[in-house]
């Protein structure tokens, strides 16, 4: 197998690589800005030199030339290479800035070039605590500055488009944004203009960057240059968590990073998934973290002389008991849910079972021709495959409208969904029914035809599996807390800074930012045991055990075999 040498050490490898990457591989730090795995090498930024040399070969006798010790001698190239643009080959030695002093010198002399016309505006960039520029100046660059002239000048605070703002100081020309257009995305809506010290990121004349993939530029931007429109100025680095989950906008499942402050969701940026999303995250899956937040309901509800009044989770759960006792069959109509966790959808369909109810539908929520073939689907729910293989399937509009108008139906089961809202039911149809409604929000159009209202926890709140277009299930893990918030949610609950959850005690904590709510997993057995079912497990974890038991789609998809990539499912099984 071939080899190479870095920094003295013997290293194998197989197939074709550039040397960086097959540093970074192998978790050796090499400073680097401009180079991007998922995109060409423009080698531009010099920061990832190295000195690169391979054994010296006789020419007469094409042997290896060996020193007085017996050792190949080795003749180096004249000048550094860049390691991210240059082939490994079978002997090649290579010394970076940890064993060889004239490479650390050209990392520092570069960074130093690098930060002559650098704003050093630190304090104020939404960057900072989190940029490479300033973590490899920390690093391998000089302890100082010797330029004490004037800085250059460049536009500040222009909105490239509706989500993108430049501060053209900042730039260092790595040109991962113009890439970004031109080799992913396709849009070509970024060049750079300028000459020398003077180019920057700008659109062409007459075009906006509207990119839908636009924000991405934002997350690969190797300084402050390109920042968020939405999260400008929101929180700083060490004021949020970092939550690794997946989106639900729609049914890809993008794997992505939840950051919170204060309990609040303020902004979701891309995670890194080959098999799922790649490197990327559609803006749609970035926008409106206000729907984590806002119009959340806090507590249960029953209704009461005609009203909702606030009730306490037992009451709630032994109201919609008492609904449900005495209805069996035909009597009982359940609903599910492609926004709730495999999990919740499991327990409702054997809760359904014991009452000898048909199997749950779900509300299917389809927008025709949205679909780029890439990472946007027409389907926006994020688990319609998972229901589908639970055998839960795409309700009826006309189907569900005769079986209420027939009379047979006193009591309507919603998991999780707004079937008034999304028209696959009228408000009237539910005149003359019993309602029970798990909803996370209150603008939820069927809220208003309620007799019990068991407020949801959403998939920032919650853990659970969930299913994508592609058979891929994935887990999610809750980034915010909840009030009265259990151990399984403790043990698995995201940091809100980085060394610690946060506490009532602590400033990070906003108690008026949690909502009483619960997931499904939770509330499902509670009012399962008021209708003796028992539905008890210990938590999610031993719910997806028992779903991988019972239904042979989910075979193998524990919670370790899925961990925070997820794994592929087939119809007899799951392979990683």
């Amino acid at each position: 197998m071939p080899k190479v040498t870095i920094d003295n050490e013997v290293l194998e490898f197989d197939g074709q690589h550039k040397l960086l990457q097959l540093c970074l591989d192998r978790g050796q730090e090499l400073p680097h800005f401009c180079y991007h795995p998922a995109m060409s090498v423009p080698a531009n930024c010099r920061q990832c030199l190295v000195k690169v040399g391979m054994p010296k070969v006789d020419r007469a006798t094409r042997e290896p030339v060996l020193d007085e010790d017996g050792n190949p001698v080795i003749q180096y190239f004249p000048k550094l290479q860049t390691s991210c643009s240059l082939d490994v080959t079978d002997g090649m030695v290579v010394h970076t800035h940890r064993t060889d002093e004239l490479v650390s010198r050209a990392q520092r002399d570069n960074l130093e070039l690098l930060l002559i016309n650098h704003p050093l505006d630190c304090p104020i960039c939404d960057q900072a605590g989190h940029c490479p520029l300033q973590n490899q100046a920390y690093k391998y660059g000089p302890e100082g500055s010797r330029f004490e002239f004037r800085k250059v000048k460049k536009p500040k605070a222009v909105p490239l488009g509706p989500r993108v703002m430049l501060d053209g100081e900042r730039c260092i020309n790595c040109t991962r944004c113009v890439r970004f257009t031109d080799e992913i995305s396709k849009s070509h809506q970024l060049t750079i203009i300028g000459r020398g010290v003077r180019n920057y990121p700008m659109t062409p004349p007459g075009m906006e960057f509207d990119d839908p993939y636009s924000m991405n530029v934002i997350d690969i931007c190797p300084v402050g240059a390109l920042t968020s429109i939405d999260f400008r100025f929101k929180a700083r680095a060490w004021e949020v968590s970092k939550t690794p989950s997946i989106t639900a906008t729609n049914a890809k499942g993008s794997n992505c990073f939840y950051w919170v402050k204060d309990n609040r969701i303020v902004n979701v940026t891309a995670r890194e998934n080959a098999d799922v999303n790649g490197f990327w995250l559609p803006d749609e899956d970035r926008l409106n973290t206000d729907r984590f937040n806002d119009n959340r309901p806090d507590g249960p509800k029953v209704r009461m002389g005609g009203q909702l009044v606030d009730a306490s989770w037992d009451e709630a759960y032994d109201a919609a008991g008492a609904l449900l006792r005495g209805v069996t069959g035909k009597d009982v109509l359940f609903i599910g849910s492609a926004h709730a966790s495999v999990e919740d959808n499991y327990l409702l369909t054997r809760l359904a079972a014991h009452l000898n109810a048909d199997a749950p539908v779900y509300v299917p929520h389809v927008v025709a021709g949205a679909d780029d073939d890439w990472l946007v689907t027409d389907d926006k729910t994020p688990n319609a495959a998972g229901c589908e293989r639970l055998g839960i399937h795409p309700a009826d509009p006309a189907v569900l409208k005769s079986r209420l108008a027939s009379g047979d139906v006193k009591v309507v089961y919603v998991m999780d969904d707004d079937p008034v809202g999304a028209g696959v039911l009228a408000a009237n149809d539910l005149d003359d029914v019993a309602v029970i409604l798990h909803h996370s929000h209150t603008t939820n159009t069927t809220l208003a035809s309620a007799d019990v209202a068991l407020p949801s926890a959403m998939i920032v709140e919650t853990i659970g599996t969930f299913v994508n277009t592609d058979g891929h299930a994935q887990r999610v893990r809750p980034a915010k807390a909840i009030k009265g918030v259990n151990r399984s949610l403790m043990m698995e609950m995201g940091k809100s800074r980085l060394d610690e959850h946060a506490t009532p005690f602590d400033r990070w904590s906003v108690e008026d930012n949690k909502v009483s709510c619960q997931p499904g997993w939770e509330a499902l057995p509670a009012i399962a045991g008021r209708v003796s079912l028992d539905l008890k497990f210990k938590g999610p974890k031993q719910v997806m055990a028992q779903v991988a038991a019972d239904h042979s789609a989910f075979e193998g998809a524990t919670y370790e075999a899925m961990g925070l990539s997820g794994v592929r499912l087939v119809e007899s099984g799951a392979v990683v």
